[in-house]
């Protein structure tokens, strides 16, 4: 007895990402983490929703008062914390009405004990467009 099966391939349905889509993306990334290398808390702190919520794969959903507290701590602290978007690695997705889904690969780097600690991990951010300005409401940090 000879069986056949039959599969036909569903349609992928994707949003397009336009390029200026894209680039508005890339653009506050950057202006966020050049904000957090030069441990600018005033800006660094604007680019986030205050009903933020920050999931770590190591620490759970961590609250907006903590998360500010620890990167207050982390500014003061002098081993130099700094960021780097992998290269190649920054996808973006429209978020209809709402936005865009910004996921990379990013590179933390730091001084400790003499020497230079490098740890690369992966994210997803929620970027929420209001007024024209666009801001994080969610964050999930893994691969630690």
């Amino acid at each position: 007895m000879l069986l056949t099966i039959s599969v036909s391939a569903q349609e992928k349905k994707v949003a397009h990402t336009s390029l200026e889509l894209y680039k508005e993306i890339e653009l506050a990334d950057s202006i966020l983490f050049q904000a957090f290398n030069r441990q600018d808390m005033i800006t660094f702190k604007a680019m986030f929703t205050e009903d933020l919520e920050w999931f770590q794969d190591n620490g759970g959903l961590i609250p907006y008062k903590t998360i500010f507290e620890n990167f207050g701590n982390t500014f003061k602290n002098e081993n130099k914390l700094s960021r780097v978007l992998v290269r190649g690695s920054l996808e973006v997705h429209p978020l209809k009405d709402y936005g865009a889904i910004q996921i990379g690969s990013h590179q933390f780097r730091h001084f400790e004990n003499g020497k230079e600690e490098v740890g690369t991990f992966k994210f997803l951010m929620i970027w929420n467009k209001k007024d024209g300005n666009w801001k994080i409401s969610r964050v999930v940090s893994y691969d630690h």
